[in-house]
């Protein structure tokens, strides 16, 4: 049994912000921390495998899951229904790893609905010009839909105020630092670390003599 159960965090951002990045990075760098893996009847495209990227089902299966309520939080985008399976989630946490669940503001209300000592991280790109760039890096996209997709964002930021904590993704090695230390303070805590060092605290605290 693990001394202490981990911490759920919700990240969010808008499209080209860098999210994606850093939660790779910053998971590659700390093993204790794992993404969560959502449910999508959505295709799967080049590259991705299944089980890792998404866990790829029919509409159906979803719809019978939703219906036996297996689902944490879920929503459909661009006609895609996705959703994160509520037993994964708290089976991984009870196991002490700590858990990110990357979903927009809207997953995130419905998680602080159900499990309020969830914390939450939005990422923001330094300006609209950057972030405006970074979609048309891609070159997967027309003007038109950069220009939907800017739009998007736009609304998508205004619901920073939401989240405890905000990282300005302006430099990556920087952004990363910030997002690093949120998850460390949050492992200083001292109800964690009482759990985590019981039998240490335990034998500093012996009466002497």
């Amino acid at each position: 049994m693990p001394a202490t159960t981990g911490t759920l965090y919700i990240v969010s951002a808008p499209s080209g912000a860098g999210k994606t990045s850093l939660v790779k990075a910053l998971v590659d760098a700390q093993p204790q921390v794992r993404v969560s893996v959502s449910h999508t009847t959505r295709a799967m495209r080049p590259g991705e495998v299944d089980g890792v990227n998404y866990h790829f089902v029919s509409r159906e299966d979803f719809l019978a899951r939703l219906e036996r309520n297996e689902f944490l939080e879920h929503a459909e985008v661009f006609g895609n229904l996705y959703g994160t399976s509520q037993r994964w989630l708290e089976d991984t946490l009870a196991e002490g790893f700590d858990l990110i669940l990357e979903i927009d503001w809207q997953g995130a209300q419905q998680v602080r609905r159900l499990m309020p000592q969830a914390k939450s991280i939005f990422i923001l790109p330094p300006t609209q010009e950057a972030l405006r760039q970074r979609l048309n890096n891609r070159g997967q996209d027309s003007d038109e839909i950069i220009d939907k997709r800017m739009r998007e964002a736009v609304s998508e930021m205004s619901h920073y105020v939401e989240y405890d904590y905000l990282v300005i993704n302006d430099d990556f090695a920087h952004a990363l630092i910030d997002l690093q230390s949120i998850f460390r303070a949050n492992q200083l805590i001292q109800k964690t670390q009482q759990q985590r060092h019981a039998r240490l605290l335990g034998e500093l605290l012996a009466q002497v003599g």
